[in-house]
């Protein structure tokens, strides 16, 4: 798939309620943006792990649907780790996923999330499970 630019949010959608918004897609990338606001920010005013968590996941999600046959697959999390390197209070942070093993059953992906400025916020990996939808009938 060509890459394509700012894809709609899907509605009532972890995607929606943290303002994640993809802004690139193609079979070797994949870039999201999400704001550090009220809703991804921890109690003391720092970018949250799990929204931090929450972007990565959603990245390899996007990705490993993009690569699978849609009709009949889905993506879903099989495993995911995040290390947190630097605290982050307000702007945009863009996190960039590449696939570093596409098979038929899982995919692994890679996720470095940055700031503005590019520097390194967390870096994440992302296991994917390739599961097959059941057939109705």
């Amino acid at each position: 798939m060509d890459t394509e630019i700012a894809r709609p949010i899907p509605k009532d959608t972890l995607m929606e309620a943290l303002s994640i918004k993809i802004v690139e897609l193609s079979q070797e990338r994949v870039v999201a943006t999400m704001p550090v606001m009220e809703a991804t920010r921890q109690p003391f005013g720092l970018l949250h792990g799990g929204a931090s968590v929450a972007l990565a996941e959603t990245v390899a999600s996007v990705g490993t649907f993009n690569l699978i046959d849609q009709a009949n697959q889905r993506a879903v999390g099989l495993e995911i780790n995040a290390n947190h390197i630097r605290g982050k209070r307000d702007g945009i942070v863009t996190a960039v996923g590449i696939p570093l093993h596409k098979g038929r059953t899982t995919m692994v992906w890679d996720i470095k999330m940055m700031d503005e400025e590019e520097k390194l916020i967390c870096v994440s990996r992302c296991t994917m499970a390739v599961i097959n939808v059941k057939s109705v009938d």
